[in-house]
């Protein structure tokens, strides 16, 4: 501290009269360099941060459309939109301690893949595995299965039991045939076993007595 006041009342002594130094004291001077450390800190921050998830949303499910989306960059036009939002922020911080799954339900353009996007994409920079996924993937993904893709329907289900947090998007949009519930139960009830929570997206009316939807009942439900 004393070499540096010493350096600046030296080029005090050097400027010329008209000339105002930026910094009087050594202690100014250290304060600046510690604040721009700091926004350089933050920027190198943002920037590994941007860097992660790029490399992690080929592996997502996130689709570009999503991918910037966040909780403050969300619309509330409702009182209903502004629970779901509540929820999904408390969701989110309370993630480690909570298993608890969840449910968006409403009409397109509600928000439903924005909040979910905005959970997982949190999730990421925290270091979480996530995936979004619809029914009709889920499916078309079994069925290839079938036809030596070289993953077997048990390889499938594991992998969509192991990741942190699965959203399953499209629920109750088509007519589901007995072996697409058998599916969805059996990925629902091996992440409960697991003790991994589940999201769920459905444009229809969530009712306590939806066979899929209603395995997650324990968790926050939130009407778009």
């Amino acid at each position: 501290m004393k070499n540096v006041g010493d350096l600046m009342q030296r080029l005090q002594k050097m400027m010329p009269a008209h000339i105002k130094p930026a910094f009087k004291t050594g202690e100014e001077l250290l304060a600046w360099q510690k604040e721009q450390g700091a926004i350089r800190s933050a920027a190198l921050e943002r920037e590994n941060r941007a860097m992660k998830m790029q490399r992690t949303f080929n592996r997502s499910g996130i689709r570009p459309l999503h991918q910037n989306c966040s909780f403050e960059n969300y619309r509330v036009e409702c009182e209903g939109q502004m629970n779901a939002l509540s929820k999904a922020r408390q969701y989110v911080e309370e993630f480690d301690g909570n298993i608890a799954s969840f449910i968006f339900s409403g009409k397109p353009g509600t928000g439903k893949n924005h909040l979910a996007a905005a959970i997982c994409n949190e999730l990421l920079l925290r270091g979480k595995s996530v995936l979004i996924i619809t029914v009709a993937d889920i499916m078309s993904a079994m069925k290839d299965t079938f036809r030596n893709s070289g993953t077997s329907e048990e390889q499938l289900l594991n992998d969509l039991s192991n990741v942190d947090l699965l959203v399953i998007d499209e629920i109750g949009v088509q007519t589901e045939s007995k072996y697409e519930k058998v599916i969805i139960n059996q990925i629902v009830d091996r992440r409960s076993s697991s003790k991994r929570p589940t999201g769920m997206l459905t444009n229809s009316k969530y009712g306590r007595d939806d066979q899929v939807a209603g395995r997650t009942r324990d968790g926050p439900y939130a009407p778009g």
